[in-house]
Formats: structure tokens, sequence, C-alpha cells
């Protein structure tokens, strides 16, 4: 048993006239937790895609423009930012954020076998090496990913921190129920996050991976 649930709160400027109804998701105190009710949040079945950390919600709500026939998920666990995100997502009808912990959402939250693809870009690298265990990609966050994603679901990561990056190879390549997809051109078309701008614009190299579920979760 877990002490916080979901909540779904309408956005400050929603009213019975609104043709626009988006929400904020929140964790408030209960007796346990329940698992998001997707097809509700957003009103209709639709492919599932999930931003780990997604910021400002530049990168988020791009891709929901782009593919308007999918849904778009946003975690992120600062406040600030997901007001952020809920103000430039008004007008767009296919995007959702939710204020929780990444790594507790994609474990507690999201269904099993819910989501088509995961998106985790520039996630905090804790550089200092006494800080690295807080880094998220563990075993523990991929087996989390794994039971939420659907069969052959993809997730796509990327970095500029080489040895994170090799931390992170380290991890997939321990864990049987993922494969490592070659290059692909769909890499070159996904929307430039703010954080990739700036590293960019500092000549860093940026590593990216492109994981697939190959596997059940038994």
């Amino acid at each position: 048993m877990f002490p916080f649930s979901a909540r779904i709160l309408p956005g400050v400027e929603a009213s019975a006239r609104c043709r626009h109804f988006h929400y904020v998701i929140e964790l408030v105190p209960e007796m346990q937790v329940e698992r998001l009710d997707v097809a509700e949040l957003f009103g209709r079945s639709a492919p599932l895609h999930v931003d780990l950390g997604c910021g400002d919600g530049s990168f988020l709500c791009e891709m929901a423009q782009e593919f308007p026939k999918r849904n778009f998920l946003g975690i992120e666990r600062l406040t600030k930012r997901v007001e952020k995100v809920r103000r430039k997502a008004k007008k767009i009808e296919n995007v959702r954020v939710l204020r929780a912990d990444t790594l507790f959402a994609v474990r507690y939250l999201l269904p099993k076998n819910s989501v088509e693809t995961f998106y985790l870009l520039f996630p905090d690298p804790w550089p200092k090496r006494r800080h690295q265990f807080r880094r998220i990609f563990t075993r523990d966050f991929l087996e989390a990913i794994a039971a939420a994603l659907e069969k052959h679901g993809i997730l796509r990561v990327a970095t500029d921190q080489l040895d994170y990056f090799h931390q992170i190879e380290r991890v997939t390549c321990a864990h049987r129920q993922f494969q490592v997809l070659p290059r692909s051109p769909d890499d070159a078309v996904l929307p430039v996050t703010k954080f990739e701008k700036k590293f960019r614009d500092q000549g860093a190299p940026i590593y990216r991976l492109t994981l697939r579920k190959t596997s059940p979760v038994r």
C-alpha cells in the first residue's frame, strides 16, 4: 500500500464554457495508488507517448502538434515547470502533464503495457562521482519502463555525457527485455529540446540510444 493517489485537476482558466479543457495531475494523500485511466484522461484511445522529465514542455508540445493522432503525457517533478507546460499546452488537445517523480510515475501510475514510446532526453547527469547514484537510468528504472511499454514499445534516450551514455549501454546490455536499434532517420526529425540546443551551441556531441522492448514482462 502506498500513501498517495492520482487526482486530476482542471487548468486555472477552465470553465464550463471553455472548449479546451486541460489537466494538471497531482498526488494527494489517500490509502493507495491507483493507476491512471489514460483513455479517460485524454478523452479518447490513442497511442501514448511519454516525455520523462519534460522540462518547459517545448519538445512535448511540438511533438503533440506534429502527431495529433497520438496522446502525449509529460512527467515533471518541479511545479514551476509544470505550470510552463500547462500554459504552452493550453490550446493543444492531445497533451497532458503529470506532476510527479519520474520513476514513481512510471512504476506505479502508468498502466502496464500502455506506452508506445518513452523519451528520456538529457536526464540530469549528476557528473560528480559522489552523486552518480542519483542517476535515473538503472536496472530498476529499466524494469519499470519494460512493464509500462506495450509489446515492441520504444525508449529513446539522449545525453551529452559520454560516461553516462556508457553506463546506459551497460545497463541495457545486461537487460534481456531490450534490443538496441540502429540509428534511424527519425532521429534527425525530432524537435530539438532546450538542453540540446544549448549543448549544440557549445559544440558538445550528443549521444543517442533507441531501445525496443523485445519480450513480454513475466
